[in-house]
């Protein structure tokens, strides 16, 4: 099981720097929250990890950045801005659980999400190859094997959401650490990036910014993980309607981020994308609002909400007057639709949004049915995919809304506001505000809130949001 990116705890010398309980959240992104400057990378560490001459070895990592260390996956809610909330993996593995011989099957990768995600792979390599070795040598590991009508050994199922994917597809496979992998899940991998991770690493100087923001800035523009996330496609218009281009390490300097990071992480990509992964099943989300391009303007970046058509041949589609063909592929609120599906692959398809698509009972399902070896067909789809859009930070007592998409009526979905342990906060009615179909929401405290939205035929949409002191709803 291999978490997404802020999907595993992690503690340091002092205590737990991310993964807290859950009243914490509201605290750690104000102006008095600290723990923030513990998770950044130092000066002389980013010397280290960005050192064009050589990459370092997973021993000098291990004795350079020992003082944090990844302790288990999340067992409770999270937050950040602009990836809004993560999910725990707790559902998922307990139906994982059941489907096993033993829980000793499981192996529960958790990670320093903030390093290199070639690093971290190669962690995953040693470590899956010793789970491996340790399960067939295990009592009940034996008595099952006896029970299958080929007598064969178990081999190794890569479950994994969102970065995790990208820790799978950089596995070596050859070598010191040889992985007998039977099949891979990705849940929400961004294969080529996501538009969101440069608007955490940019400044944001063309608006007003709420402090949470500021802050997971100042941090991400320190983090080798965060870089690895950078859209790797041609995601930048041009000015001139030109065809779009892909960003430069020095595009990421303008707008705020690290440019050795960024080159480090792009020349990654480059060498990993043609990799496929073996016996793979994707799951994408879908329908949800997701930013898919972006313009770049006197260094400050520009989100768009499309991305650009295709020919077979990979140019650009374009009208009769020779402007290129825009369209809105939707994904599942950070990872765009096609960012998430590999060259060939046809995925199974869910609309979800991307923290919480490891807990929808559907991907649960296709999990288990590839561990178990049914048939693992797609999800089933209801009569419409539901979207919804919420801000990522509000402000106690003042109302704000969550516009939910693919409805025709007020009784197309039902809204209900939860807390994060699950009380009921409140279950607000859709109403039509310019063209749109909205629900109106005030939250009485700060702290981290669920909105759920039920109606189009699949499990419920789920997102967290943080209300915050310092911080304001964001359009």
């Amino acid at each position: 099981m291999v978490p997404g990116i802020m999907g595993s705890v992690l503690k340091g010398p002092n205590g737990v720097l991310w993964g807290f309980r859950l009243g914490s959240y509201a605290r750690l992104w104000s102006r008095s929250g600290s723990s923030l400057n513990a998770l950044a990378l130092s000066e002389d560490q980013l010397g280290r990890l960005t050192d064009e001459a050589r990459e370092l070895t997973t021993d000098e990592i291990d004795g350079r950045f020992d003082h944090v260390a990844a302790t288990g996956l999340l067992k409770l809610p999270a937050y950040a801005p602009f990836l809004h909330g993560f999910e725990p993996y707790d559902s998922l593995i307990q139906r994982v659980g059941r489907c096993v011989a033993h829980p000793d099957a499981i192996l529960e990768f958790a990670y320093d999400w903030r390093l290199p995600v070639a690093y971290n792979a190669r962690r995953l390599a040693v470590k899956a190859a010793d789970h491996l070795q340790r399960w067939r040598a295990h009592p009940d590991h034996e008595a099952v094997r006896r029970l299958r009508p080929d007598g064969r050994p178990a081999r190794l199922v890569f479950v994994a959401h969102s970065m995790g994917g990208l820790l799978c597809r950089a596995l070596e496979r050859d070598g010191e650490h040889h992985l007998d992998i039977r099949a891979t899940i990705t849940l929400g991998t961004p294969f080529d990036g996501a538009v969101k991770a440069a608007m955490i690493l940019s400044r944001g100087e063309y608006a007003p910014v709420p402090l949470p923001r500021q802050r997971l800035h100042a941090m991400a523009t320190t983090l080798p993980g965060i870089h690895d996330l950078l859209p790797c496609y041609r995601c930048v218009e041009q000015d001139d309607d030109g065809d779009p281009r892909r960003l430069t390490p020095t595009d990421v300097a303008e707008f705020g981020g690290h440019e050795q990071l960024a080159a480090k992480a792009f020349a990654f990509h480059q060498r990993t994308s043609p990799l496929q992964l073996v016996n793979h099943h994707a799951l994408v989300g879908t329908a949800q609002p997701t930013l898919q391009s972006l313009s770049l303007r006197d260094g400050l970046v520009i989100p768009h909400r499309h991305t650009f058509q295709l020919h077979t041949d990979e140019g650009f589609v374009r009208e009769g007057s020779g402007v290129l063909v825009r369209i809105d592929d939707g994904g599942d609120g950070t990872v765009p639709r096609s960012s998430a599906t590999l060259g060939g692959l046809r995925p199974s398809t869910l609309p979800q949004q991307h923290g919480s698509l490891a807990r929808a009972s559907e991907a649960v399902q296709l999990v288990c049915d590839v561990i178990t070896e049914r048939d693992a067909g797609a999800p089933r789809l209801g009569e419409g995919e539901l979207g919804l859009e919420i801000p990522d930070v509000v402000a106690p007592g003042t109302q704000w809304s969550a516009v939910v998409s693919g409805v025709d009526s007020p009784n197309g979905a039902t809204c209900l506001i939860t807390d994060a342990q699950g009380r009921q906060i409140d279950r607000p009615r859709l109403q039509r505000c310019d063209g749109r179909w909205q629900a109106a929401i005030v939250l009485p405290d700060p702290g981290i809130f669920r909105v759920i939205v039920e109606g189009g035929g699949t499990s419920a949409i789920t997102q967290l949001v943080l209300a915050h002191d310092d911080g304001s709803p964001d359009d």
